[in-house]
């Protein structure tokens, strides 16, 4: 699967349609007069949020979208037919921004929620709109008005509720293979995930919520190095993060302290976000040892085994009663 979080595209509204010159020759009709109709107005350019996609990989292959142009004005005051509407589907949760200037001009969260991103031109006015006692028989009529024409940045950031954060290798993919339906890659070497995976949980109650396994960041990730800065964006939806260590490399509490400046670097309130630690892969060591490393750290702290399933419901526990303190929080 390819993942693509940011593209840049190019999109035109349509022009508006001229309005047209036009009198009135009925046999029976002795005092004609002007009846040149209004040129139809250009359609707009809209992105539209779906479920549908994942991705914008689709626009590394179509970048350039048009709406089409509104109809010149017709005979016998007829207004042009308006042009249709370019309608452009993009993932949930992709961030809408001015390529030349940065200003965001949306952020599509909600499904099927709608963005303007570029106006149909206004359609020309007939001669019929410049009749007047002092003219009887305007012989002129207005062009319609261009469309609006922009490059867009388009940026990715997933909506997941919870997500796992934590150094390559600390078992993040299996994690969220074993408490959801995702089926992400799992090897023994750094960055096995070289995209976000997303799995839905089921809580208590039936409801389901998404958990998003972020790829392994390294220390400098902040700064652009390895693929952390790439996929930190990715956190800046959730409620809450799991941060999952490895017990069985040399450092833990090295390894806790890097994440933590990596998040704080960052910016965005990653690092206030509310966290649940968790020593991952404690059946490859003894018990003692395990409660020695956690002693290490001055805050609460979880010991699991995700590739056993060990101490799972006490960290799912944990996660349901973070996720109700937050909405209650943020009614």
């Amino acid at each position: 699967m390819h993942f693509i979080d940011r593209v840049t595209i190019q999109v035109k509204s349509g022009n508006g349609g001229d309005g047209l010159v036009a009198f009135r020759r009925e046999k029976y009709v002795p005092a004609g007069g002007p009846a040149g109709g209004n040129g139809g107005n250009g359609g707009s350019v809209i992105l539209q949020a779906t479920t549908d996609l994942q991705t914008l990989l689709d626009f590394r292959f179509e970048n350039i979208f048009k709406a089409e142009d509104g109809e010149r004005g017709g005979p016998s005051n007829m207004t042009g037919k308006r042009g249709s509407d370019r309608i452009i589907k993009v993932p949930l949760g992709t961030v809408v921004m001015n390529a030349e200037t940065g200003e965001v001009l949306g952020d599509l969260t909600d499904t099927d929620q709608t963005l303007v991103v570029a106006r149909g031109g206004k359609g020309g006015l007939g001669n019929k709109y410049f009749l007047s006692n002092q003219n009887r028989a305007p012989d002129y009529a207005l062009p319609g008005l261009p469309g609006e024409e922009l490059s867009l940045y388009l940026e990715l950031k997933l909506i997941a509720e919870v997500g796992i954060i934590g150094l390559p290798n600390a078992g993040k993919s299996t994690l969220i293979s074993v408490v959801s339906a995702a089926r992400p890659k799992i090897a023994d070497y750094p960055f096995t995930t070289l995209v976000p995976n997303l799995g839905v949980v089921s809580k208590p109650s039936g409801d389901g919520i998404v958990f998003a396994d972020i790829p392994g960041l390294i220390e400098g990730a902040s700064d652009g190095i390895g693929l952390g800065h790439d996929f930190l964006r990715h956190v800046e939806r959730t409620k809450l993060l799991i941060h999952l260590i490895d017990v069985t490399q040399d450092d833990p509490l090295a390894a806790y302290h890097t994440i933590q400046e990596e998040l704080a670097a960052y910016g965005h309130g990653l690092d206030d976000k509310p966290q649940i630690l968790a020593l991952n892969k404690i059946d490859a060591m003894l018990p003692e040892d395990v409660e020695e490393i956690a002693s290490q750290f001055d805050i609460p702290i979880l010991a699991i085994s995700a590739a056993s399933k060990k101490g799972l419901d006490k960290l799912l526990q944990s996660v349901w009663k973070l996720l109700e303190q937050f909405d209650q929080d943020n009614p």
